[in-house]
């Protein structure tokens, strides 16, 4: 997905965010920012956001001098996680399609992104997830794709929801490769993430070899673009991963949730819609 003008004032929105998450001298937010001003000048619109987000974190870790200024919140999140891991997976348990009602709390587990907002409520997600209508509704697609399937390969997103893949990730019976990032950036998930949620239980833990907020194969290990090259079936979660990957040539389901307006038009559903897309099927 290519990024739009409107992305423009939200990449300072989420480095100055960042920013104040790893600093509170106002000297060095300013710099940041100044500095972020003169790099979009040369940024062209046709990279995609997670490639410009990439740019932003790396800066704001050199500015402040933090490398990962998101590790409380990440450890905080997950602990919030796993705290209503055993009430969900009862949930999934007691529910008519398992299956679907653990991609349905899978996908409101995406709520929890500082890149996107810092303020979000988890227990109203899963609520709302559960139960509203999905703007897209590849299931029956996704199920037979599954079933032909003799492993997955799913891309995880950020920490905390990593708790609510592992949930997912027990219902689809399969040997499954969990993708996390290299090195930490804003909230997403690195392997020390996934392994305190318990996806080393359901899982293998593998890297992409990338620190971007979002997949894109150009600047991932090879070895991470040879395994999604061979990959029967991939499952890549949030908006990061769609827009690094929606334009790929090969088939992935994404499970999201919409909380920008700019990737809700490029799907052509609303803001705030939950979504089950399948590409290339």
């Amino acid at each position: 997905m290519k990024s739009y003008l409107d992305c423009i004032p939200c990449f300072f929105e989420q480095a100055l965010r960042a920013g104040r998450i790893a600093t509170d001298d106002e000297k060095l937010l300013k710099h940041l920012l100044d500095e972020l001003g003169e790099k979009l000048r040369h940024i062209s619109l046709e990279s995609t956001p997670p490639e410009t987000g990439r740019l932003i974190y790396w800066m704001v870790k050199e500015i402040t001098g933090n490398p990962d200024p998101f590790r409380k919140l990440k450890h905080e999140s997950t602990q919030l996680a796993l705290e209503l891991y055993p009430s969900l997976k009862k949930t999934i348990e007691e529910s008519n399609d398992n299956l679907l009602t653990a991609i349905r709390i899978a996908i409101a587990g995406n709520i929890i992104d500082f890149g996107a907002s810092a303020i979000f409520d988890i227990n109203t997600a899963i609520k709302e997830s559960l139960v509203k209508d999905f703007a897209i509704y590849d299931y029956s697609t996704f199920k037979n794709s599954l079933e032909k399937a003799e492993h997955v390969l799913y891309i995880g997103d950020n920490a905390g929801e990593t708790v609510f893949d592992r949930l997912l990730i027990e219902q689809l019976n399969k040997p499954v490769t969990y993708v996390v990032r290299e090195k930490p950036v804003i909230n997403d998930a690195t392997a020390e993430d996934a392994i305190q949620a318990g996806i080393d239980k359901v899982a293998k833990i593998v890297s992409s070899g990338s620190d971007a907020p979002g997949t894109i194969p150009g600047i991932c290990s090879l070895e991470f673009r040879e395994m999604l090259d061979s990959a029967e079936f991939v499952i890549a979660k949030g908006q990061g991963n769609y827009e690094g990957l929606s334009n790929e040539k090969r088939s992935i389901f994404f499970l999201l949730m919409t909380k920008c307006q700019i990737i809700a038009n490029d799907l052509g559903v609303s803001k705030g819609d939950i979504v089950l897309k399948g590409i290339n099927i």
